[in-house]
């Protein structure tokens, strides 16, 4: 099984989805938590261009091409192999991130975004996608705090209020894969909800 965990920035999705790997594997299952962009030697490469500050002037363009060849090594790499044995992937951000931050943050025409896509993951879809939906302004407090800003969170408000409302569409789109996760409560609220999600759709898979 695939999980993927989506979200604004500051939603708490590498802390959630590190709770969940440790439930998973308690349970029994061989789960392999990975993120993106990264999870590869050459993914972190490429991670470290898009996350740098000094790369204000990237085009959205050279951002999008960085994202996918970050994302190519990661499937071919990582995300299949485990998922052919039968284990559970968990990755923080996959294709439904360039969709929302690229195609509706910067308008990028998600037909042409979608063909690019569907070539670097060589047509891989999760088979359970956790939403954890945040307020932007919130989610962009939370990231100043944790110290870990990068190229990206600078965008604008309004940008960032784009790929929220982008996430939503993306998800009633496609309701049988999403579940959305109220990010703004409590950590240990947030994880349970998770918890009943990925257990819900665990049952349906067995």
């Amino acid at each position: 099984m695939f999980i993927t965990f989506e979200g604004p920035d500051g939603s708490g999705k590498t802390y959630q989805m590190a709770l969940l790997n440790e439930y998973l594997k308690e349970k029994g299952f061989p789960t392999l938590a990975t993120r993106e962009p990264g999870g590869t030697s050459i993914g972190d490469q490429i991670r470290e261009i898009l996350h740098n500050l000094d790369n204000t002037s990237m085009h959205p363009r050279t951002e999008i091409l960085l994202f996918q060849a970050s994302r190519a090594q990661h499937v071919e790499q990582v995300i299949l192999p485990h998922i052919k044995l039968g284990g559970i992937v968990l990755c923080d951000r996959f294709a439904d991130s360039t969709l929302a931050y690229q195609g509706y943050g910067h308008r990028v025409d998600l037909k042409t975004l979608k063909l690019i896509v569907e070539f670097a993951t060589g047509g891989l879809k999760p088979d359970l996608t956790l939403l954890l939906d945040l307020d932007v302004g919130e989610g962009l407090q939370r990231r100043e705090k944790g110290g870990d800003w990068n190229r990206l969170d600078a965008y604008d408000l309004v940008f960032h209020k784009r790929v929220r409302e982008g996430y939503i569409k993306l998800m009633k789109a496609d309701p049988g894969r999403w579940v959305k996760i109220d990010a703004s409560q409590p950590p240990e609220m947030v994880q349970g909800d998770i918890r009943i999600a990925v257990d819900n759709r665990l049952a349906e898979w067995h």
